[in-house]
């Protein structure tokens, strides 16, 4: 689960579910693209 946490709120940007030890690219990549849609 890939969260971003603020001094007003915790927002969750991506959850998933493992299914390798390794994290998938478009996993990181969606949660990075939500990180910057909330401004951060």
């Amino acid at each position: 689960m890939y969260v971003a946490k603020f001094a007003n709120a915790v927002y969750v940007l991506h959850a998933f579910q493992k299914k390798t030890q390794k994290t998938e690219k478009t996993d990181i990549d969606l949660a990075a693209k939500r990180y910057k849609m909330i401004g951060a």
